[in-house]
């Protein structure tokens, strides 16, 4: 018969929170405000420096709107003096003065290529706004479900440890009693030591986790901060092709390099027409001793030397490289899809091998290694072989849905958007 003290430490070890392993993830640290990821989001969104500096980008577009609506400025010359006639007889004395106002006059098409091209890197930066949203989205979810996972990981290292200084306990009390050999508490210890390992390392990625997913929100979150959740559901129906197909219709990437181009288009077209100079319309009035006078004429400067072969040549060639990063781009995000695509239907497989199989099988080792023990045929330290299986079990179940989950918001991501 197995002795009373012994067969309730057993139970006891046997059902320490491992069951709890389906559950949402509970604060860390005690006292801390739980996060859930929209009210994260809403954090990042306001907090993040990517929108800080889009928001730049867009005050920089908008001044370059106003200032290529402007008109050119007029300029004033004016300048006096004492002059006399040199006739004794006439004694001519007057203060002498001359007034000259020159406006500018901008070619047209040259003043609407340099609007066109405002306009469009204006509509540019608003694009590239939606893109940093797309962005922060994504990246805060992935942060968010990798310290999900980290939370979950060092809430069953926790469980373990507890454990397994149950069973050392329990082993050493054997020992005591000459029930065991000694051995058996040597590798109690060795299992001891090891279980504390696990802990400080998932302590270890809790803390980076956690300081990854304040970093991205802009420092917005307590410094003890903790969050609760669930992982993602599993999506079957995507579909690759109509994935990329959404991709490369919506994705804000490539709106925003489109209007690259189109603003590097008019670049090139203003200047081409700036080809031809500005004409300046010149009015004056002059007054001297013993005359006065009003003119008015044009100032037409000649292109005869040079007509902005270089600055046309620089404007072609931008317009060719923001072509070329297009593609690029439009590349890039079809291979994007195809990989995150890839990593998500990976990650549902192994969950359903999980679900259909390995979970049930090591519960039912452990099982077995409990009733085996019960029957005095296993010994306990084949039960915390079964036991620490088992934990291995839950804790690749977890990464499975967390890489599941991150493979989503990085989906989402390529895509352009939630799916």
């Amino acid at each position: 018969m197995i002795p009373h003290r012994v067969m309730i430490v057993l139970i006891v070890f046997c059902l320490i929170g491992l069951s709890r392993h389906d559950q949402s993830a509970e604060a860390v640290e005690p006292g801390a405000a739980p996060y859930s990821l929209s009210e994260i989001l809403a954090l990042a969104l306001k907090h993040s420096p990517v929108m800080t500096g889009v928001e730049a980008v867009l005050e920089e577009s908008q001044g370059r709107q106003m200032s290529a609506g402007a008109y050119l400025n007029p300029t004033v010359t004016g300048s006096a003096g004492r002059g006399a006639i040199r006739d004794p007889r006439t004694g001519v004395s007057i203060t002498e003065r001359t007034i000259t106002i020159e406006q500018p006059l901008e070619w047209p098409e040259k003043r609407a290529a340099r609007q066109r091209a405002a306009e469009a890197g204006l509509s540019g930066a608003l694009v590239g706004m939606e893109e940093a949203k797309v962005v922060i989205t994504a990246d805060v979810k992935a942060a968010f479900f990798q310290l999900l996972f980290a939370q979950h990981d060092a809430q069953l290292a926790g469980d373990n440890l507890k454990a397994v200084e149950e069973f050392v306990e329990l082993v050493g009390a054997r020992v005591g009693t000459k029930e065991s050999p000694r051995f058996e508490l040597v590798k109690a210890t060795v299992e001891l030591e090891k279980a504390r390992k696990d802990l400080a390392k998932a302590e270890s990625a809790l803390l980076v986790a956690r300081s990854n997913l304040n970093k991205i929100t802009g420092k917005a979150l307590e410094e003890h901060f903790s969050i609760q959740g669930d992982f993602e559901a599993m999506r079957p129906g995507l579909d690759l092709r109509a994935l990329t197909e959404q991709a490369l219709d919506r994705h804000p990437a490539l709106h925003r390099q489109e209007k690259a181009v189109e603003q590097a288009q008019f670049v090139l077209d203003h200047e081409r027409a700036a080809r031809i100079p500005n004409v300046s319309v010149i009015g004056q009035y002059h007054r001297e001793a013993g005359d006065e006078s009003v003119a008015a004429g044009l100032s037409v400067p000649l292109p005869l030397w040079y007509r902005r072969q270089g600055e046309i040549g620089t404007a072609m060639g931008a317009h060719h490289r923001a072509q070329a990063e297009r593609t690029r781009m439009q590349q890039e995000v079809e291979q994007a899809v195809t990989q995150y695509f890839q990593e998500m239907q990976t990650a549902q497989r192994q969950i359903y091998v999980f679900e259909k199989g390995l979970l049930y099988q090591a519960k039912e080792a452990l099982d077995i290694a409990q009733f085996s023990f019960r029957n005095g045929v296993a010994s306990l330290l084949e039960v915390i072989d079964a036991q620490r299986v088992y934990r291995q079990t839950l804790l690749e179940f977890a990464q499975a849905r967390a890489d599941h989950s991150i493979a989503l918001a990085r989906l989402e991501r390529a895509v352009g958007g939630l799916l």
